[in-house]
């Protein structure tokens, strides 16, 4: 982790003090919005344990989550749903609630570090290959988001009960391929996600 924390300190300057980390979970899934998050971590006060939400067992995510809101200087997190990714492509989606979710922080950040994504906008941004793995910043916000769309689709897989989204969290597992081939796709899937599967039309 101290390797993260150096990682975002290398670009502390005169000019550069709020330093904010952006990142998104769920591009992949066939079901569910992408959860987007921003935040900005003290870099003098971190948090053991931190990692690249990816790397983390739920339990430890969870663990974390509720730390990082705590310690944030500013956070936001911000999700697009599926019928904004159907119109405007999960790209698009992802790059339109990054914008969304730095202008939601109460603190403008002097640099904006960005997990992979370019776009354009008035942040001084620095898009970072890999970022989940190699910023603090962009590690926090990594598990912000993955915290926040699992939470989301948990609270609203009850209404959705063939697909057993608190399992696969809408992603495109053997089960939920199958289950969609049985019952047809339902309100929160991604049609466009859809194109190489024989899926009868949407429930109602």
């Amino acid at each position: 982790m101290t390797e993260l924390v150096d990682f975002d300190k290398q670009y502390l300057s005169e000019t550069i003090k709020y330093i904010s980390g952006t990142d998104e979970a769920g591009r992949g899934p066939l079901a569910g919005p992408v959860c987007i998050a921003s935040v900005i971590m003290p870099l003098d006060k971190t948090i053991d344990g931190v990692n690249d939400s990816k790397k983390l067992s739920e339990k430890k995510r969870e663990a974390l989550f509720q730390k990082i809101i705590d310690y944030a200087i500013s956070y936001s997190i911000v999700f697009v749903d599926e019928n904004r990714i159907d119109e405007i492509n999960i790209l698009n989606a992802t790059k339109e609630g990054m914008l969304k979710s730095l202008k939601s922080l109460n603190i403008k950040p002097d640099l904006s570090l960005i997990d992979a994504v370019k776009f354009e906008s008035d942040f001084n941004t620095l898009p970072i290959i890999r970022g989940d793995a190699k910023s603090y910043n962009i590690a926090c916000a990594s598990i912000l988001a993955k915290v926040s769309r699992d939470r989301y689709i948990c609270e609203i897989a009850d209404d959705y009960p063939n697909y057993n989204f608190k399992k696969n969290k809408g992603y495109g597992t053997k089960e939920h391929i199958e289950a969609l081939k049985k019952y047809g796709a339902c309100k929160i899937h991604r049609e466009t996600y859809l194109k190489n599967f024989k899926v009868s039309k949407y429930e109602k």
